[in-house]
C-alpha cells in the first residue's frame, strides 16, 4: 500500500501548530543569550574555550573575540575561482563485478580583463583489488572495503587532490579562490569507527599532501582556500558562548549538560540553538565573523599544520559556514581575500557560490546515468565473453509481478 497522505498530512498539521507554539520561546531565548554573550571579555573566552577533553560537548576555540564582524575588502582588478565537487556510484552487490565510480567535475572562471570560464568532467572507475580496498601495511590480510561512507571519505580527498591540480594550472601571480562543497573536517574518520591504518592511508598519504600542494600554490599567487558549508547544523560557536559563560565547575557540567542542551542556567538558554540562528542575530550582510578553531578530534590529532579553522558570513539569503586550513587564517590579506571573493561569488550565485553550483553540474550523477552505468557493466562483460548475473530481488524489481 502506497503512503496514506491524507493521514500525513493531519499529522504535519498538528507538528506545524506545536512548532508555532515554541518559535516565540526559541526567538526570546536567542535574544537573551546574545545578550548575555556579548558581555563576554576577549580573555574570558580565549581561556575558557581552550581544548578541555572532559568537556561533555564540541566547542570551538576562540582566536580573538567571542562574537564582532568583519566587512569586505574591495575585489582585485583581476582575480580567478576555481571550484571542484564530487559524486559516486557506490559498489552495489546485485551488480556482476564489485565496481565503484568517482566523478568529478569543476570549473575555473577568470574575472577582469581576460575574463574566461572552463569546465571540466572526470570520472575514474575503480575495479582492481587496491582500488577497491585499504590495507595494512602492518598485516597484508587485514583489509576495508572501501564503500558507503568510507566512499565519501575517499572521494572528498579527490576532490581536494583535483582542486591542487587545477589551482596548479591558474596563471601565476593571480589572486585566486579555490572552494569545495561540504567540510574541510572528516568527520567520518572520528571515533572507533576505523582501524588507525585508515585514518592514515586517508589523511597522512592523501589529504596532507593536497594541503601541502595548495600552500606551496599560496607561495605563488595570492590563494584562499576554503570549504563552502550551505545551512550547516553546528553549534561549536554557540557551545563555545557556552563555556565562556558556565560559572560552575566540570563535574557540575558533566552531570547536567549534553552536546546540545543544559538543565542549569545560564547554559540553557542555547538549548537546541544553532550557530547559524546566533549570526543571522549578529552578523551584517556580507560580513563575516571572528575565526574559530575546531576542535574535533580529526584534525586536531591528524592534520598537523592544516588545521581547520573556520567562520560564518551572512551571505544575504543565508548564514554560510566557510572552513579554511591554519595557514589561511594565520594571514588577514589572504583570510580578507577569500572572504571578499566568496561573497562576490554568492552574489553572482543568487545565494550561492557560482563556482560550486558550476562545479555541481558537472559532477552530479543522475538517476538515470546511474541505470545506464549498471547497463554498461553488463555489456561490457558480455562484449568481452563474461557471463553475466544479478540478484533475483534486483531482478524482481525491474519487472514488478503485480
Amino acid at each position: 500500500m502506497a503512503l496514506d497522505l491524507g493521514s500525513t498530512f493531519l499529522q504535519l498539521d498538528e507538528a506545524g501548530e506545536q512548532l508555532a507554539g515554541v518559535r516565540n520561546d526559541r526567538y526570546q531565548r536567542l535574544q537573551r543569550f546574545v545578550d548575555k554573550t556579548a558581555d563576554v571579555d576577549v580573555q574570558t573566552a580565549v581561556n575558557k574555550t581552550s581544548f578541555d577533553r572532559d568537556r561533555p560537548f564540541l566547542a570551538a576555540e576562540v582566536q580573538d573575540r567571542l562574537l564582532g564582524g568583519y566587512g569586505p575588502v574591495d575585489l582585485p582588478s583581476d582575480w580567478c575561482v576555481v571550484a571542484v565537487d564530487g559524486s559516486h556510484i557506490d559498489v552495489d552487490r546485485h551488480l556482476p563485478v564489485p565496481t565503484y565510480l568517482i566523478n568529478l567535475g569543476g570549473c575555473t572562471l577568470t574575472y577582469g580583463a581576460r575574463a574566461d570560464a572552463a569546465l571540466f568532467s572526470q570520472p575514474d572507475l575503480a575495479s582492481e583489488h587496491e582500488e577497491l580496498y585499504i590495507n595494512n601495511p602492518a598485516n597484508p590480510v587485514e583489509e576495508e572495503p572501501v564503500t558507503g561512507a568510507l566512499l565519501g571519505l575517499v572521494r572528498t580527498v579527490r576532490e581536494l587532490e583535483r582542486l591542487a591540480d587545477s589551482v596548479e594550472e591558474c596563471p601565476p601571480g593571480l589572486p585566486t579562490l579555490a572552494l569545495v562543497d561540504g567540510s574541510l573536517v572528516l568527520w567520518g574518520l572520528s571515533g572507533q569507527g576505523y582501524q588507525p591504518y585508515i585514518r592514515e592511508a586517508i589523511v597522512r598519504d592523501s589529504l596532507l599532501p593536497a594541503l601541502n600542494r595548495l600552500r606551496d600554490q599560496s607561495q605563488l599567487r595570492p590563494l584562499s582556500v576554503a570549504a563552502y558549508v550551505s545551512l550547516p547544523r553546528s553549534t561549536e560557536v554557540v557551545n563555545a558562548a557556552r563555556a565562556a559563560l558556565c560559572p560552575f565547575d566540570r563535574a557540575h557540567c558533566r552531570r547536567s549538560c549534553g552536546s546540545r542542551r543544559s538543565v542549569s542556567s545560564p547554559c540553557n538558554m542555547a538549548n537546541d540553538l544553532l550557530d547559524r540562528e546566533l549570526f543571522y542575530e549578529t552578523l551584517e550582510p556580507g560580513w563575516r565573523s571572528p575565526v574559530y578553531r575546531t576542535n574535533s578530534s580529526v584534525p586536531r590529532e591528524t592534520y598537523g599544520e592544516h588545521q581547520v579553522i573556520f567562520y560564518y558570513m551572512h551571505c544575504g539569503e543565508e548564514i554560510a559556514r566557510v572552513e579554511i586550513p591554519q595557514w589561511i587564517a594565520d594571514d588577514e590579506g589572504l583570510l580578507a581575500l577569500g572572504h571578499s571573493l566568496i561573497l562576490d561569488q554568492c552574489r553572482r550565485g543568487q545565494g550561492y557560490p557560482v563556482a560550486i553550483s558550476e562545479a555541481h553540474e558537472q559532477a552530479v550523477i543522475t538517476g538515470r546515468d546511474r541505470e545506464l552505468f549498471k547497463r554498461m557493466v553488463a555489456e561490457s562483460l558480455e562484449r568481452k565473453g563474461l557471463t553475466t548475473y544479478t540478484s533475483e530481488k534486483e531482478r524482481s524489481k525491474r519487472t514488478p509481478w503485480v
